[in-house]
């Protein structure tokens, strides 16, 4: 390093070299802003005549469906709180169902109302595993299986979604799922039986997109190493991998009912395809960190979805939209901000700790 702080060895006017690729493309930033901008302006000349017509759709709201969609939202986290509390059990940390779900729902309001809200949410998890008695690796590692059972939810009800277009499920879609299914479960039981294959397998592709990106072969490998020695590092038995999945099924499931009884509140009948398929892209969209909860472009992609997909009219689809954005968005972050003030709110002694140790294993 230099006096500066500059790498030694380093040409001088890099900073400078960088400052002039930054005005360079200047205009990145104002095209972004004015395709945004666009997009605004053509979805609200496009519902603005159905607007009307879905604030009438909300007056004559169906409350005994807004109670069910709270209730299925509330059982969604659960459900997802016991996932939490059944991975921490395998690692041997026994933590109360109370204590797992308010963790949940503090973390996802960090992760739906705050800037980089992710980040933040993660790291919350992190300490507060760790101070229920979880190591650094059984803490990562839940993490780490979480989001992976999260994601190939997601993934399996997308599928499902399309292999159920038609409203109909032939013998053709009925093997492929089975077939599809069984291949999961081969994979599963192989990569338990032989970790290193899984390993050869990501050094493959690494080298491959590499070989695309032109970096090193290995470049991303010691990130990938660190991923599989802590999928690796817990072995989840026969019996907690049962319970993770059945309340997995529960987390994702309940989260589509919620939807759907957000339809049938505004006298909508959805297609089971459809919803599947509009809930699938509105949450696979909504992990994009454009905006806190994906506000704008989850509601948009909903709308679309159910419009496109559910065959539910444009009025009908603002309105489902807005009831179910409103219980698992704006509901769900005021629990979360309500349980953060009264548990999470006065930080522990070791809490500077945590914090440092999930800054050091997250930049390995």
């Amino acid at each position: 390093m230099t006096a500066n702080g500059d790498p030694a060895g380093e040409p001088a006017p890099r900073a400078s070299t960088v400052e002039q690729g930054r005005r360079k493309f200047w205009w990145v930033k104002w095209l972004l802003g004015a395709a945004l901008l666009a997009l605004l302006i053509g979805e609200g000349v496009y519902l603005w005549p159905r607007l009307h017509e879905s604030w009438r759709k909300l007056t004559e709201i169906h409350w005994g469906w807004v109670a069910a969609c709270i209730w299925l939202q509330a059982l969604s986290m659960s459900g997802f709180g016991r996932v939490q509390k059944q991975l921490l059990h395998a690692g041997g940390v026994d933590v109360s169902q109370r204590k797992s779900v308010a963790v949940v729902y503090g973390a996802t309001a960090m992760s739906v109302t705050l800037p980089a809200g992710q980040v933040f949410s993660t790291a919350f998890t992190y300490r507060q595993t760790r101070r229920w008695g979880a190591s650094p690796i059984v803490a990562s590692w839940q993490l780490v299986i979480s989001g992976v059972i999260a994601t190939a939810g997601l993934a399996l009800l997308g599928v499902g979604g399309a292999l159920l277009v038609g409203n109909q499920v032939g013998p053709f879609k009925l093997i492929l799922s089975l077939a599809a299914v069984a291949a999961l479960i081969w994979a599963g039981n192989y990569i338990s039986r032989n970790p290193g294959s899984l390993e050869k397998v990501l050094r493959r592709l690494l080298a491959l997109v590499n070989r695309v990106r032109k970096r090193p072969a290995d470049h991303g490998m010691a990130k990938a190493a660190e991923i599989l020695a802590q999928l690796e590092s817990v072995d989840l038995g026969k019996r907690d991998g049962v319970w993770v999945a059945g309340w997995a099924v529960v987390h994702r499931f309940a989260d589509v009912a919620c939807l759907g009884a957000a339809c049938y509140a505004v006298g909508a009948e959805p297609k089971l395809a459809g919803l599947l398929i509009a809930f699938t892209a509105g949450k696979a969209v909504g992990s994009i960190p454009f905006a806190p909860g994906g506000i704008v472009y989850v509601d948009a992609t909903l709308i679309y979805g159910l419009t496109a997909g559910a065959g539910l009219p444009a009025a009908q689809a603002v309105a489902a939209a807005f009831v179910y954005r409103m219980v698992s968005f704006i509901l769900v972050a005021i629990v979360g901000w309500i349980v953060f003030a009264f548990l999470f709110r006065t930080p522990s002694a070791d809490e500077v700790a945590y914090e440092k140790e999930f800054e050091t294993r997250r930049t390995l």
